[in-house]
């Protein structure tokens, strides 16, 4: 007799942040929801994890109002579970205890009924405060352990042991769940330790227990480790469904419906029907660009961990910034990243930590920046990391940050701390004007100046979809005709250059310029024609936060005149002598290029 196999449906949170990171359109994609519905799938991923943020950062949409849409289109009776982070609920920065409580009140509200709750370290003192808050707010909760695999050579955590350990420890601490989730964000961990690890586990855990796995194919190895914890015991697997399938995403379920025929296990589901949902859901897609990476296995992910989740986020990025040709050497340092920061599990938001100190060590030199949630985390903030980080990096963590090392709680420092209260938010919307309901002050605590910006109707998009010429076209919101994309062919000795003209943006073959056309006879402006001395350029490519330095004011050497957002980090760019700022050359929300000259110095 064959075992019914449980999946949930990652496609519409796990898949669009794997395949287009994150950013996709509610109105876009419901149709393929109802058609996965009607399909027979019950079961879905409606939410959380990055698809909170980016419907705010990118997508000038409400992830609440998201979520009660999704709510009607699944059907009142479908499983709705979203991904939360312990301590970081939804965000990239920890939080307190009353935003995380308030996370939970918010997400029941909202239509949701299980909470993954991973903590990428695997410290368990993250997931107290927030699994006891999931199950008061009347939701499941379904715990995580992270796994991953260590790069060759490695050793000291991230096996079947390491695994058991973690989960004696949410045991022992009495955390309350209703099932396990073995979670491999990076798809990297060896097929054989995921069975152990949950033929292991089932030895310990209660008899009834529902155990979870979650991978990625973007290793390769995606179906055979789904296959492996199916062997160990699992009773549920999470697939998905094309075009957010394969690659950097979930095996899809067509794939995994054609490796078990024969065996004892089956998916109970109508496969044409899903056949059919595929369908829908390929055509709801159709416009977005599906960047080429999203759909490839990556050989390199045993030694550099990259979820997929993180990946095309981070690829898209560095198309946006015209730097994508460093992708191959960032990726390929990220191993060293992961050898020396204490083995973290590389899932959100670690692996964003990793990739940036991986991309500062490329830009600037290897270990000349430490990137700020990398330096911290390795100093102790966010929690214990699996292994203790390489004493050299922590040294310099703690001389370029200004901060010793800690073994403090998190959720400790974060209750201590009054700008990360839900008074603090509640104070920050008051000084905008903006109505101080709940959902509005979890906004402002996850996703600070974005949040405020969106709640002021000031957010702008940012969707990747396809223009008529195949040249990605980043949609942003219109302010005036000048503004307004326009496309244009443009040949040279013959050969035709598809260009877009976005303001003061080109993009030619997936790279972003910043231009500025004039009249030959046109002047200069005067502030710009009589400056003089020492220029400040933009070590790498990003956009304009805001200014910290105006023109005559006095600054010492190392002082910062403006902030630079890249790659989701925050860049102080500093002023390389001490004197007078005689020129700011930029204005806040301006994109920048590598070399272009931001201010002068006197």
């Amino acid at each position: 007799m064959t075992k019914k196999i449980k999946f949930m449906c990652t496609a519409f949170r796990d898949g669009f942040q794997s395949a287009y990171g994150a950013r996709v359109l509610t109105k876009d994609f419901l149709p393929a929801v109802e058609a996965a519905r009607d399909a027979g799938i019950t079961y879905f991923e409606a939410g959380g994890g990055a698809r909170f943020q980016s419907l705010y950062f990118y997508c000038n949409e409400d992830a609440f109002t998201m979520m009660d849409d999704f709510r009607k289109a699944a059907g009142p009776d479908a499983e709705l579970q979203t991904l939360a982070r312990g301590v970081n609920v939804v965000g990239l920065d920890s939080q307190s205890s009353d935003i995380i409580r308030l996370h939970a009140q918010l997400f029941k509200k909202h239509g949701i009924t299980t909470i993954r709750n991973f903590d990428a370290l695997n410290d368990v003192r993250n997931l107290i405060v927030s699994g006891k808050s999931i199950v008061d707010a009347g939701l499941k909760h379904q715990v995580c352990i992270t796994m991953m695999e260590l790069p060759p050579g490695c050793t000291g955590a991230h096996d079947p042991d390491f695994y058991l350990g973690i989960l004696r420890q949410i045991m022992d601490a009495e955390i309350p769940f209703d099932s396990i989730c073995f979670k491999d964000a990076s798809g990297s961990a060896v097929p054989s330790k995921v069975y152990e690890t949950i033929k292991q586990s089932r030895s310990i855990l209660p008899g009834e227990t529902f155990i979870h796995f979650h991978t990625h194919e973007t290793a390769g190895i995606g179906l055979i480790a789904n296959k492996a914890a199916l062997d160990g015991g699992a009773d549920a697997i999470d697939l998905s469904m094309a075009p957010c399938s394969g690659g950097t995403c979930q095996t899809d379920i067509l794939v995994m419906w054609h490796a078990l025929r024969g065996t004892d296990y089956e998916l109970d589901i109508d496969i044409n029907k899903v056949r059919e949902a595929e369908e829908v859901f390929k055509d709801c897609m159709k416009e977005y660009f599906l960047p080429p990476e999203a759909l490839a296995v990556e050989p390199l992910i045993p030694w550099c961990p990259m979820p997929g989740g993180a990946l095309t986020a981070n690829t898209q990025m560095l198309r946006d910034n015209g730097i994508m040709e460093k992708y191959p050497e960032i990726i390929q340092s990220m191993s060293e990243v992961v050898r020396r920061g204490g083995y973290g599990t590389s899932v959100t938001p670690v692996s964003q930590f990793y990739f940036q100190q991986a991309f500062n060590n490329v830009m600037f030199g290897p270990w000349k920046k430490i990137a700020p949630d990398y330096g911290k985390m390795v100093l102790g903030y966010f929690g214990k990391t699996p292994v203790p980080a390489d004493l050299e990096i922590v040294k310099i963590a703690a001389e370029q940050l200004k901060m010793e090392p800690t073994k403090r709680s998190p959720i400790e420092m974060n209750d201590e701390d009054p700008d990360k209260s839900i008074d603090h938010a509640r104070k920050e919307l008051q000084s905008s004007g903006i109505d101080e309901t709940e959902e509005n002050i979890f906004i402002v605590a996850t996703c600070k100046d974005k949040g405020l910006k969106f709640l002021k109707g000031e957010a702008e998009l940012g969707i990747r979809k396809i223009s008529k010429n195949s040249v990605p076209n980043v949609v942003t919101k219109d302010e005036g005709n000048h503004n307004k994309p326009s496309d244009y062919i443009v040949t040279v000795n013959g050969k035709d250059y598809p260009i877009r003209i976005e303001g003061d943006k080109a993009i030619i073959n997936d790279k972003s310029y910043k231009i500025g056309i004039r009249r030959d006879d046109e002047s200069k402006p005067k502030e710009l024609a009589e400056t003089s001395g020492t220029d400040v350029s933009a070590q790498m490519p990003g956009k304009v936060m805001r200014l910290t330095a105006r023109i005559g004011d006095y600054v010492h050497s190392g002082q910062s005149i403006m902030v630079v957002e890249a790659m989701k980090m925050e860049i102080h760019v500093s002023s390389p002598i001490e004197g007078t700022v005689t020129a700011i050359m930029v204005a806040e929300e301006d994109h920048v290029t590598t070399g272009q000259v931001l201010a002068i110095i006197k």
